[in-house]
């Protein structure tokens, strides 16, 4: 097993600052936000972020990337791309990115629900298995270029869209080749919707299991409530150790589950300090990983 960071969560670094950083403190990897993104007075972790790298333009700075990165001593646990499964355009663009880069699988977003509201945008209103069987047929077209550029394309389990849940996700890849189609399983999004539990979840996946994000949450009660008079909550996130799912319970069921590869932390609790947050984490990761049973700096697959 390796640690990496995403560098959504590391929005005060330019990229060199990132490596630098990142190297210092004894992470293994790092992966790369690649997005067009909106201009902001101060860096934030969707506005303004420092150490994101612009869709725009992306060929002209992979050579950038590929230098600061392994300058550093750092491997890519992936690319975190914002390519939706229906832009084929950009999600060829960024399969292409990972192969030039080495950096074996890249994340291909899937389709929000059609009650959510995203990126800025109101509420589809689409049915969900319309918008299902589109994403599937989308994501069979997904695979066959992945195996033409010889990547993985990852669908990652995220709140509010239609792979909120590791049951949805597999069944959005059943029946495509796990060579070049993988899910991403993440702790803290599951907090928030598609929560089942650790182990059965990952054995669901199987073959299809590729990458483990790792970020912690809360849900806290709101003074209001609402129209019936109930109570309301809101979910926030936390740092790895006070949210409310169990790091060390994940990484046992991980450990049983038998699984090698990358954990890539995205942290996006803003208590501590960025350097102080990211130096404790690797630290907390590993104390973690040895009790659960893992063998920190596995080859990763």
């Amino acid at each position: 097993m390796k640690f990496s960071v995403f560098t959504a969560s590391t929005p005060d670094w330019t990229p060199e600052e990132a490596v630098s950083h990142l190297s210092a403190q004894g992470w293994d990897g790092i992966e790369w936000r690649i997005t067009d993104q909106a201009e902001a007075a101060e860096a934030g972790f969707w506005a303004g972020n420092k150490a994101t790298v612009p869709l725009t333009g992306l060929e002209d700075n992979l050579q950038r990337v590929a230098t600061i990165t392994r300058d550093a001593g750092l491997e890519f646990s992936g690319l975190g791309g914002y390519a939706r499964c229906d832009n084929h355009a950009d999600v060829d663009r960024m399969l292409a990115a990972t192969a030039a880069l080495g950096a074996g699988q890249v994340r291909v977003t899937t389709l929000p629900l059609g009650t959510a509201e995203w990126g800025g945008e109101k509420p589809s209103g689409i049915a969900y298995p319309v918008l299902f069987e589109a994403a599937r047929r989308d994501f069979e077209w997904v695979a066959e270029r992945a195996a033409h550029h010889g990547v993985k394309a990852l669908v990652e389990l995220h709140h509010r869209t239609i792979t909120a849940s590791a049951s949805s996700a597999r069944r959005l890849v059943e029946g495509l080749d796990p060579k070049h189609v993988g899910v991403i399983h993440d702790l803290g999004n599951l907090l928030i919707e598609g929560q089942e539990d650790y182990l059965p979840a990952f054995e669901l996946l199987g073959e299809y299991l590729a990458h483990i994000h790792v970020k912690n949450a809360v849900w806290t009660r709101q003074d209001a409530t609402d129209e019936s008079g109930a109570a309301v909550f809101r979910n926030e996130w936390a740092p790895l150790q006070s949210g409310q799912g169990s790091v060390l319970e994940y990484f046992k069921a991980l450990a049983a589950h038998g699984y090698d590869g990358w954990v890539t932390v995205e942290d996006f609790s803003t208590e501590l300090p960025l350097a102080e947050r990211t130096a404790g984490n690797l630290d907390y990761l590993r104390r973690t990983a040895a009790l659960a049973g893992l063998t920190a700096g596995a080859g990763a697959r």
